[in-house]
């Protein structure tokens, strides 16, 4: 940023710019450089998250697991087509639009995603906190 303002600056001594628009040019490269830098900051604190899965049974066979979104990511990515090749596991996998979920974490999906309770008392939930 020191350089474009540098620029600005120099085109107001060249006489291309007068004082008043070289001022707003400033102006709009710090209100740029602001907005980036929460931007950058915003998705910084996201890929700090957790995926929390947690089922619940009516018989107490608890599951509690706890997933960085940054590990979530890779292993979508990465994982989908290794598991997609392995005859076992392809029908598993061969319905589920990764490139969905992977469109959910980078618009920084957060919240609670899947909240299911079966008629047996079972619970399931899924949430980015």
């Amino acid at each position: 940023m020191k350089e474009e303002i540098a620029r600005v600056l120099a085109m107001v001594q060249e006489g291309k710019l007068d004082a008043d628009q070289g001022a707003e040019l400033i102006q709009v490269l710090k209100e740029k450089e602001e907005t980036g830098n929460q931007l950058l900051e915003k998705s910084t604190k996201y890929f700090d998250k957790t995926l929390k899965v947690r089922v619940v049974s009516a018989e107490n066979d608890n599951v509690t697991v706890n997933l960085p979104i940054k590990l979530v990511k890779a292993v979508l990515m990465a994982g989908h087509g290794i598991a997609a090749s392995i005859p076992q596991a392809e029908k598993y996998v061969k319905d589920i639009d990764i490139s969905l979920l992977i469109e959910a974490i980078e618009n920084e999906l957060d919240g609670q995603i899947v909240d299911v309770k079966s008629a047996n008392g079972d619970t399931v939930s899924v949430i980015i906190e």
